[in-house]
């Protein structure tokens, strides 16, 4: 998977990051590209981090001006243990990050948990309580609609009352593992991807918030009809870039994209499986840029 010798380690993308704060903790944010374009802000999935945006970056780049962080949680930024974590709060995070720059408008490129920050961040489009620059929203594979979304097995036990117990016993080997299936078989991560995802993954304690990260499976369901609804509703364009061999939400989340958003454009890649962006970035690309070129403010 990897593409050129400067993805080989997590370091020189580590390193292009500042770190901010947000609510009292240190936030990673990574910024780039075009600083005369419009604004993308990037949201990663669970339980990575923005590293996951690299194949994809420097093309979006040239184009576009560049925002992506590391959710509270997750990758490089801090993991508190003590804290509610919920969409609410990550998307107040990105707001927080967007008007720091002063940026007014922006468009949107999300994947897995992110695609819910995304849906929060449009429903307060919706409702006109926040988000009001967001000029159109791509999402990548995640559970848009609780209702088809197939967590994994570690998952679930992850997020239920052993949780913190289990978080404790898991070690690399496992979670890798269980990571390793949600790609496509012709698309795995090699040696150095899955290194890098453990740093991600583990860095500062990351196992160990990972059962208080996973009540989004329940908040998702609490709060479908805010999430589902802003997709229903959205005066913004949308679009859904799909990997089908995703056994979380592949296929399954593409029958219900289609089924209630018709007018919207979807994408299918039929090899592909829950990262599109680091197992087929061409594809991704292909299909995102000329929609965000599209619906972009000049």
């Amino acid at each position: 998977m990897n593409e050129s010798p400067e993805l080989l380690t997590i370091e020189p993308w580590r390193r292009s990051a500042r770190t901010e704060a947000f609510r009292g903790h240190r936030i990673q944010i990574y910024e780039g590209g075009n600083t005369g374009g419009e604004t993308l802000l990037l949201i990663h999935g669970f339980p990575t981090a923005a590293w996951d945006w690299s194949r994809v970056w420097g093309p979006l780049g040239t184009e576009f001006h560049l925002l992506a962080p590391d959710l509270l949680g997750f990758g490089f930024s801090d993991k508190p243990r003590g804290i509610d974590y919920s969409f609410p709060l990550q998307a107040d995070l990105c707001e927080t990050v967007l008007a720091s720059r002063g940026v007014e408008r922006f468009q949107i490129l999300a994947h897995d948990y992110g695609d819910t920050v995304a849906q929060e961040l449009l429903a307060r489009r919706v409702a006109g309580t926040g988000a009001a620059g967001l000029d159109a929203v791509c999402l990548l594979n995640g559970g848009v609609f609780p209702e088809r979304h197939q967590p994994r097995p570690i998952q679930t036990l992850l997020a239920g009352p052993f949780g913190p117990l289990l978080s404790r016993l898991i070690g690399k080997d496992q979670a890798l593992r269980s990571l390793a299936r949600v790609f496509g078989p012709a698309t795995q991560p090699d040696a150095a991807d899955r290194e890098v995802l453990w740093q991600l993954i583990d860095h500062g304690g990351g196992r160990r918030v990972m059962p208080r990260l996973l009540r989004y499976i329940r908040e998702r369901e609490i709060h479908r009809d805010r999430w589902v609804g802003a997709l229903l509703e959205s005066p913004v364009p949308l679009m859904f870039i799909d990997g089908l061999l995703d056994p979380v939400s592949g296929l399954n989340m593409v029958d219900r994209w289609r089924a209630l958003l018709p007018g919207s454009r979807l994408v299918e890649l039929p090899e592909i499986g829950h990262y599109p962006q680091l197992e087929a970035p061409r594809e991704v690309l292909a299909a995102c840029l000329p929609f965000f070129q599209e619906h972009r403010q000049h």
